[in-house]
């Protein structure tokens, strides 16, 4: 059996930036540049990107005052 080569391996094409479309970098991986790694970071703090929640209904405290 041969030990496998990592030179035998076919390369992974490109990734694409996910802001512009450019190839991506090593350095700003998934993007292509700084610029680029900014404004998705700006998108995150600014609310533009948001991960949905499903709200438990009790959590807002209203119900437990009924209690």
């Amino acid at each position: 059996m041969n030990p496998v080569n990592d030179n035998d391996r076919p390369l992974d094409p490109p990734k694409a930036c996910s802001i512009c479309g450019k190839p991506a970098t090593v350095r700003y991986k998934p993007f292509c540049s700084k610029r680029c790694a900014d404004i998705d970071l700006n998108r995150w703090f600014s609310g533009t990107y948001a991960i949905p929640v499903a709200e438990d209904p009790d959590e807002d405290g209203e119900d437990a005052d009924r209690r």
